[in-house]
């Protein structure tokens, strides 16, 4: 009689949490953050609500979680660097534009940006693995254009990203208007006027 492989346990696992974060990342577009619960994220992925607990305190964890899986691959590669920091810059922000735009990913970050005014603990979090993250990969970036003499010596990266994203973020937050490829081209070359080095 031949010996049957033990079930694997890893992969078992791994398909049930691919399960959970694609329930809890539909679920949160359809229903809402105040509605999205550990039930009925349980039910769309089809496991048991202990499964959840086991591995996630609270909604706002598992939706942290699912949003943020693909946060340390983009951190891995970084930004563009073609040798023109204006294209660069403006080929990533007019994706994430589009991004920003898409519903399904709206759903989930404005769900966590809220839940975060009220709670300073995911907040922290929501900071440290989600905007981090970011705001290193355009840090990086304009230090490498620093270096290479397109941004001033004297100009403090760190908040030369700020000046980039923080505009960006703060339009698609509190909706004052659109995010169009047009306003990014627009912000890119305002914000990198301001960083050329001077004659």
């Amino acid at each position: 009689m031949a010996n049957k492989a033990a079930p694997d346990a890893s992969r078992r696992s791994e398909r049930s949490r691919r399960a959970i974060f694609d329930a809890a990342l539909a679920l949160v577009g359809e229903v809402g953050y105040d509605k999205l619960t550990i039930e009925g994220i349980a039910a769309r992925a089809g496991v048991g609500k202990q499964t959840i607990y086991r591995w996630w305190p609270s909604k706002a964890a598992v939706l942290l979680d699912a949003f943020s899986a693909g946060v340390e691959e983009y951190d891995r590669q970084g930004l563009p660097d073609t040798g023109d920091l204006a294209a660069d810059l403006k080929f990533v922000l007019r994706a994430t534009a589009d991004e920003f735009n898409d519903a399904a990913w709206q759903a989930p970050y404005r769900a966590l940006a809220a839940a975060g005014a009220n709670d300073e603990e995911l907040s922290r979090t929501f900071v440290g693995r989600l905007m981090e993250p970011g705001i290193r990969v355009y840090v990086e970036r304009l230090r490498a254009a620093q270096e290479a003499g397109e941004v001033a010596p004297d100009i403090d990266v760190r908040i030369a990203a700020e000046m980039l994203l923080s505009p960006f973020s703060q339009r698609w937050l509190m909706r004052t208007g659109e995010l169009t490829h047009d306003y990014v081209d627009t912000l890119v070359d305002q914000v990198l006027r301001g960083l050329r080095p001077r004659d």
